[in-house]
């Protein structure tokens, strides 16, 4: 645990009681602050209250009287489309408004460290998509390198769950938007821009906002190495803006969209192989095709941006390319299932927008592709290119039949997982791929994607066995 230091005595308001929110109180209290709890469940409530925390109604008048600061669940809206009432009520009591996040890089940096040989760094990735497999690739180069590493964030524990800093050890957190827009305090040591698709676009209120979310996290504290994907103008520009100039490397780019010039230090992905150059020079280079873990473009984008991280570490080229051989790759995205009588089963249930779905699509041949479910805002024009490769499409989700007028490929009301699965099992010949990329949120039918991809998962393996 990350005991919350400069609040010892004071009242402390916690709004939603998950697992950020829980684990807030409890480093809270073990800071030795006082947390002032609330969760509109009751079970929530009731949860606290058996660990002894106080749940008081924050929605009442008064109750951020002698509140020092109001710590808020990442699902709880502080802004847009409407401030949640408790928010609001505490900005304007003048209560300061932070999260979990903001908590750990006030919290994180201790007297100790000064007897460290080598400080703890922390790496922070943030992004539309393949946040997670990157953290997670970054992590496990790391501990291939011998390296002390925690993962946690939006992936692996709960930031404030984690163990205090040890010598030399590196914290990689995986952050959303929700999480990086928020945070009063965002001082990494290496943060890293993926990509930008649209996304959470009614909680930031269109794209401008939610680019302005994700660039806190270089614009607060300013990193001392800043990895950014520049295949979109967001990217290029936030680039531009950390950048002193051609030959600073403190920027290090990254592309899968083609080769990076320039004096600069750029790491890029071409026709399946890895290269990073410094001073306009090849410093290395590292073939991807047969890297399982990692397949198709997007895939290689999160190879990059993970290994400029790991590269700004300074961990050798060679130990990162041994580690990613050695990657599994993570539940839920471009994950392999099995393979039966030629046919390879995929689940990318992460795939949860039209952006992620269709670079699942470009990464395999002759797909049979289940998707659908609770539609995104912005529709389906990026999947336009799917016929490309899709044999079939099979369509689940409450409102199926008009997710598949949308398709410019052959496709199947389904429905439910269950049918699209024994349909695209039936239908399915040696060399294809049955690939669950939704592009489409999961609540209409599932708690989360993991819940859908779970189930996917329990069918082909009944298939399989």
């Amino acid at each position: 645990m990350i005991p919350v230091q400069g609040m010892k005595g004071l009242r402390v308001a916690v709004l939603g009681l998950g697992r950020s929110g829980l684990s807030a109180a409890r480093a809270l209290r073990a800071g030795g602050a006082v947390p002032i709890c609330w969760d509109d469940n009751p079970v929530a409530r009731a949860a606290a209250e058996m660990e002894d925390f106080d749940c008081i109604e924050l929605g009442k008048q008064g109750a951020f009287e002698d509140i020092a600061r109001l710590i808020v669940s990442p699902g709880i809206p502080h802004l847009y489309p409407t401030p949640n009432p408790v928010v609001a009520a505490a900005l304007r009591a003048g209560v300061p408004v932070d999260n979990d996040i903001g908590l750990f890089f006030q919290s994180f940096a201790t007297s100790e460290w000064n007897g460290f040989e080598i400080a703890p760094r922390v790496v922070a990735v943030t992004g539309s998509n393949g946040k997670s497999t990157t953290s997670a690739l970054i992590h496990h180069i790391l501990e291939h390198a011998g390296r002390n590493s925690q993962l946690a964030g939006n992936i692996g524990r709960g930031v404030l769950d984690i163990e205090a800093a040890c010598n030399g050890g590196v914290v990689v957190l995986e952050l959303s938007s929700y999480q990086t827009d928020l945070a009063r305090n965002l001082t990494p040591d290496v943060a890293v821009f993926t990509n930008l698709s649209p996304d959470h676009l009614d909680r930031h209120a269109g794209m401008g906002g939610y680019f302005a979310a994700k660039r806190r996290l270089f614009s607060e504290g300013g990193p001392d190495r800043a990895v950014i994907g520049v295949d979109e103008a967001e990217g290029l520009f936030l680039a531009g803006q950390l950048s002193e100039g051609p030959v600073d490397d403190r920027v290090i780019r990254v592309s899968v969209a083609g080769k990076l010039g320039g004096p600069g230090w750029n790491v890029f992905a071409r026709k399946g192989f890895l290269s990073e150059y410094r001073n306009g020079k090849q410093a290395a280079s590292i073939d991807l095709r047969d890297v399982a873990g990692l397949p198709g473009a997007h895939n290689h984008q999160n190879a990059c941006s993970a290994y400029a991280a790991c590269r700004a570490l300074g961990i050798p080229p060679r130990v990162i390319e041994a580690a990613f051989h050695s990657f599994g790759g993570l539940p839920h995205r471009s994950q392999t299932i099995g393979e039966k009588d030629g046919v390879r089963f995929v689940n990318d249930s992460k795939a949860t927008n039209v952006d992620s779905a269709a670079k699942a699509l470009a990464a395999f041949k002759n797909i049979r592709w289940i998707c659908g479910g609770l539609e995104k805002e912005g529709g389906l024009d990026g999947l336009a290119s799917a016929g490309d490769t899709v044999r079939k499409a099979y369509v689940i989700g409450r409102e199926a039949a008009n997710f598949a007028m949308q398709l410019n490929v052959e496709s199947e009301v389904c429905t439910t997982m269950a049918t699209a699965v024994s349909r695209a099992i039936a239908e399915a010949e040696a060399g294809d791929v049955v690939l669950l990329a939704p592009a489409a949120a999961s609540f209409d039918q599932y708690d989360s994607f993991e819940k859908r991809g779970d189930d996917f998962v329990s069918l082909v393996r009944a298939h399989l066995d």
